[in-house]
């Protein structure tokens, strides 16, 4: 169990320092580590959804085309450094299984009728709980339509800024969780967002100096590129803490 000085980690993309993102030898990587969660991004290419972050190729995946313009079958195709192929949802429901929290989030349109229907019969077909898995996206939309589809998963909103409203962004969302960007996070939005019932998140956090500064603002958790770092940070937390305990408990007994 987490503990409340502690922060939640989320392997963001997986572990893309040891393999190339949103790679199923990424998410493995990641899950070499006492993590809590991974995180991926999905398209719906072609009624397919594939687990990959950008809209065009070219970053990873030769070519210069659109993702969406393309057939499964030829994203497939275009191997990722490293000689991977792009992954399916479904094979990264069946490599993660029930090991972490999997958080999904949906990157292009038309995504959450798919997912929500992938990730059903995942769930059904392999005696799964839904309590696993969150569905998230800058799209609210989309995230209201999960909701609408599959309310018994988890839905996250993330947010690359400060809203007017703070955190009320996530109320008719029913929300499980707000994703602030960390450029933009801040102790306000954190509290209002804490006040509603909302976890709060932050996105995409790999040095110890953020790490200290969203945790004192209050923070549940954070993506991060370098799950090690969260692991160390976490063991120094709880190793600080428990030197406090003891502290006090010697502060129990009179001096002689």
């Amino acid at each position: 169990m987490q503990d409340a000085d502690t922060l939640f980690c989320f392997a963001h993309r997986g572990y893309p320092k040891r393999a190339t993102e949103n790679t199923l030898q990424a998410i493995t990587h990641a899950l070499e580590f006492d993590i809590d969660g991974v995180e991926i991004d999905v398209w719906n290419v072609g009624g397919e959804l594939i687990v990959k972050h950008d809209r065009r190729l070219g970053r990873l995946l030769a070519g210069q085309e659109l993702l969406t313009d393309l057939s499964p079958a030829e994203v497939r195709k275009r191997l990722l450094p490293g000689g991977e192929q792009v992954p399916t949802l479904y094979e990264v429901l069946e490599l993660v299984g029930n090991h972490v929290q999997l958080n999904i989030e949906l990157k292009g349109p038309n995504c959450a009728e798919l997912a929500t229907r992938v990730l059903e019969s995942y769930v059904r077909d392999n005696n799964a709980t839904f309590e696993q898995y969150l569905f998230s996206s800058f799209d609210h939309r989309q995230v209201y339509e999960c909701l609408q589809r599959l309310p018994q998963v988890r839905r996250g909103a993330l947010v690359d800024g400060v809203p007017l409203d703070l955190a009320a962004l996530g109320e008719p969302l029913k929300a499980y969780s707000i994703h602030h960007s960390l450029n933009f996070v801040c102790p306000e939005i954190i509290a209002d967002a804490r006040q509603r019932g909302f976890k709060n998140y932050v996105f995409t956090v790999n040095h110890r100096h953020d790490l200290e500064l969203v945790a004192a603002m209050g923070a549940d958790g954070v993506f991060t590129d370098e799950p090690q770092l969260i692991m160390d940070y976490n063991q120094s937390r709880t190793a600080e803490m428990m030197l406090e305990q003891l502290a006090g408990s010697d502060s129990n007994f009179p001096l002689p």
